[in-house]
C-alpha cells in the first residue's frame, strides 16, 4: 500500500486525543475480564459501545483534545508512507473523498465524519468506552473512535497477518457504518436481535462490503488538492492482509479462541467466511448497490 509522496494530508478530519484523560472517571468498560467479555460478544469493530449496555451515561461531547501532533507530523503522503498515525489520516482522507464523490454521483450529500485517536479510554455521545471495545463508530456524534494499539492486538491476539491495508480495512469498515448512518440503514442493528441472520450481523457485513467498495476505487479517486489519487498502489498482498483481518474478527473465530466453542445464536458481526465474502463482493464489483445484505 503506497501513498502519493507529494499529496497533502487533511489533518482536520482527525481529532487527536491520545494522552487525554476523562474527567471524573465513571468508566464501566475496562480491560481484563470485562474487556474479554466485550471481545467475546463481538462488540469491538462495530457501532458505539452503548449497544450492549456496557457504558456509562452518554456524554454530549468528548474530552479536550489537541490536534497539534498529527498536524505537525502528518503533512504529506510521504509521512503516510512512514508513520502509522499519518497512514490512518491518509486512509480517512481517501475514504471520505471517495464517499463524497459517490454520494454526489447519486445526487445525495455526504457529511464528513471525524476520526478520533485515543488511548485507554474516551467519552463519546454514545457513552464512555475503553480500548477494550476496539474501533467503533458512534452515530450520536458521527465520529469514528480508534486506539491505534488495536492494530498490534489484531495481529498478536487475533492472528491477523497485519500490514498497512489491514489497518485501512478496519478504518474503511467504520466509515461504512457512517455511510449506513447517512443512508438510514444503521438503525436496523438496534432491534436487539443476535444470531447469524440477525440485523446486527447484516449491518456489519454491509459495512465490510462498503469497505471493499472503497478499496476498489481507492487508487482511482482523485484528491481535491492534487487531482491525483492519494493511494497510488494496492497489491494482491495488501488485499490478502485485509481479508486476513476480516477473518480474524469473525464471530466464530473469536468465540472459538476466547470461549472454546462457537455459538452462532449470539453472533453480532458474522463469521470469518461471511466477512471475507462481503468484503470481496464490494471489492470485486466496486458497486455499493451490490452490498444489500438484507435480502
Amino acid at each position: 500500500m503506497q501513498f502519493d509522496d507529494d499529496a497533502g494530508l487533511d489533518t482536520s478530519q482527525v481529532q487527536d486525543e491520545r494522552g487525554s484523560r476523562i474527567p471524573g472517571g465513571g468508566m464501566t468498560i475496562g480491560g481484563g475480564v470485562i474487556g474479554l467479555v466485550a471481545l467475546v460478544l463481538g462488540l469491538f469493530f462495530g457501532i458505539g459501545p452503548q449497544e450492549l449496555g456496557l457504558t456509562s451515561e452518554p456524554a454530549p461531547g468528548g474530552t479536550t483534545h489537541s490536534d497539534a501532533q498529527v498536524a505537525r507530523d502528518c503533512k504529506t503522503g510521504r509521512d503516510a508512507n512512514t508513520r502509522e498515525d499519518c497512514r490512518i489520516v491518509a486512509v480517512v482522507n481517501s475514504a471520505q473523498s471517495f464517499w463524497s464523490r459517490e454520494f454526489a454521483r447519486r445526487s445525495a450529500g455526504y457529511t464528513p465524519a471525524a476520526t478520533v485517536f485515543f488511548t485507554g479510554q474516551v467519552r463519546t455521545a454514545c457513552g464512555a468506552a475503553s480500548s477494550a471495545v476496539g474501533p467503533f463508530y458512534c452515530p450520536g456524534d458521527r465520529k469514528v473512535y480508534l486506539d491505534l494499539g488495536f492494530f498490534n492486538e489484531l495481529r498478536t491476539k487475533f492472528g491477523a497477518s497485519g500490514g498497512p491495508f489491514a489497518e485501512a480495512y478496519v478504518v474503511a469498515h467504520e466509515y461504512g457504518h457512517h455511510v449506513q448512518n447517512l443512508m438510514g440503514t444503521l438503525g436496523r442493528s438496534q432491534d436487539g436481535g443476535t444470531g447469524a441472520g440477525s440485523n446486527a450481523v447484516r449491518v456489519e457485513l454491509q459495512a465490510d462490503c462498503y469497505a471493499g467498495v472503497w478499496a476498489r476505487h481507492a487508487t482511482t479517486t482523485p484528491e481535491k488538492s492534487t487531482g491525483r489519487p492519494l493511494i497510488t498502489q494496492l497489491t494482491k498482498a495488501d488485499i490478502d492482509d485485509g481479508l486476513s483481518a476480516a477473518a480474524a474478527v469473525g464471530d466464530d473465530r473469536i468465540q472459538e479462541k476466547f470461549q472454546g466453542r462457537v455459538t452462532p445464536e449470539s453472533w453480532t458481526h458474522g463469521s470469518a467466511a461471511q466477512r471475507q465474502q462481503w468484503f470481496n463482493t464490494g471489492y470485486s464489483t466496486g458497486d455499493m448497490a451490490r452490498c444489500n445484505t438484507f435480502r
